[in-house]
Parts: structure tokens; sequence; C-alpha cells
């Protein structure tokens, strides 16, 4: 079996290991590089050059789509996403395979399946699905459906307090308690109003209009004071960009 040389472009950390294991278990495939924004992953592909990326759409800096328009070579690309839009328009083209996240061993051994048996489809077709793809983009989100004790409801985006990453899910805090969806805080954060929920660090993003009061440490790092009592600090790019925003 010839070996195909493998990239991962994905921001979450819990997405990569859960990829870098099953491409390790894998005997048909090689992993040559990683990059956990769409910057790096631009510059990382086009100099290592390989066969296959598995691609997140929704990164820091540059969106996965955007990455695939300015790629100077054309490696095998398989969506990973965690919205279905993205994979209906994959599969109805049958141009790009993707795993919609989170995905199974078998599905990814599937994907792979596919693409150690099948040509890679012409750039135009690919540059089709894309196009395709950015029309189908997810909009901002009104509202979370979420679990509490065997119920499911919807939770308004106007009662989110403040979210953070918890392993492979996201903690949500509001009405008092803190609700668990499986999904990345990285993906919430793009459909998520940025004028009103603010990223304050790599873990964490905060709702403006649940903001106590913030001060500066002595690092001049803002130290956010949320009306539940919950104190976060925000990085130094986030205290910044705070700060930028105060009239």
């Amino acid at each position: 079996m010839d070996t195909k040389t493998v990239f991962i472009a994905e921001d979450e950390p819990l997405a990569r290991e859960v990829l870098r294991d099953a491409i390790y278990a894998h005997q048909g495939l090689r992993l040559v590089g990683e990059a956990g924004d769409g910057a790096t992953a631009l510059e990382q592909i086009d100099r290592i050059r390989p066969d296959v990326v598995f691609m997140d759409i929704q990164m820091p800096e540059m969106t996965g789509l955007e990455v695939l328009r300015r790629l100077r070579c054309t490696p095998d690309i398989v969506f990973t996403t965690a919205y279905d839009q993205y994979a209906v328009t994959a599969f109805e083209l049958n141009a790009i395979d993707y795993l919609l996240k989170p995905f199974t061993r078998a599905r990814f051994d599937a994907a792979v399946a596919r693409l150690l048996e099948s040509p890679a489809p012409p750039r135009a077709i690919v540059d089709a699905a894309l196009a395709q793809a950015v029309q189908r983009a997810p909009g901002r989100l009104e509202r979370i459906l979420v679990r509490d004790r065997g119920r499911i409801f919807p939770l308004s985006l106007n009662e989110i307090e403040y979210l953070k990453a918890d392993s492979k899910y996201t903690a949500i805090a509001a009405r008092g308690q803190t609700f668990l969806v499986r999904i990345g805080i990285s993906e919430l954060e793009v459909q998520l109003d940025p004028a009103r929920f603010i990223r304050v660090h790599r873990s964490a993003l905060v709702n403006l209009d649940f903001v106590d009061s913030m001060r500066a440490d002595e690092q001049s790092q803002l130290v956010i004071q949320m009306r539940d009592g919950t104190v976060l600090t925000a990085s130094r790019e986030a205290s910044k960009v705070l700060r930028e925003m105060a009239i």
C-alpha cells in the first residue's frame, strides 16, 4: 500500500488529538504536520505539500475555505466540520469528503478508504464546491438547544453570561447554572455577535452585558468581574481589545 502524507489544520486541541490518533493507527497514512490557525496552515501546506489535508473550516485568522482558495498546491481535502451545511455541499458534488464532528473511527476509516481508492477531483470541481460552501456558511445564532435533567430546551443568547471550554464540551453559564454542549468553543464563537461576546482568553468568552466591572492587575491584564461573582483574567491581547472598546 502506498503511504499518503497527511497534514492536520484544526484549531481545537482535542479534535487535533483525535485526528492524530486515527492517522497514526492507519498504515496507509503518515502525519507530516499540523497547524492550529488558518494562516499557519496556508504557509505550512504550501511548503510541505502533503497528499491529504484534514481541514477544519472555522479557524482563527483565516477560515479553512480561504486557505483552500489561496493554496498553490492541490492536496486531497477532507473537511472536519461541525456544520452539516458544508458537509451537504461536499457530498452533493462528490468532490470533497467530510467528517462531521464528532465523528467515529469507522467514519474516519471510510473517508480514508475513499481517498486511497479514488483519484483526486479536478481543481475546478473543488472550487465550485468551495463557492457553494461559502454561500451556505452558518449565520449568527439566536439560541442554543441545551440538555438538562432529561429535557432539551432553547437557551436564548441573551441569557448566556459566559462560555468556557471544558475538554470536548463547552460549558455555558446561564440562568444561575451551567449547561454542557458537545461543540468546541471556537465553533460557537464564529456564530456569536462579536460586539457582545468577547474571547477574553483561549478558553473563555464573555457576554459584555453580564460584566460587572474590569480592572487592571499588576501585569496590566484586565481582571473581569462577572455579575454572578465569577472572575476571569483577560489575555494581554484581549485586554488591549477591551481597552480599545472603552469610550
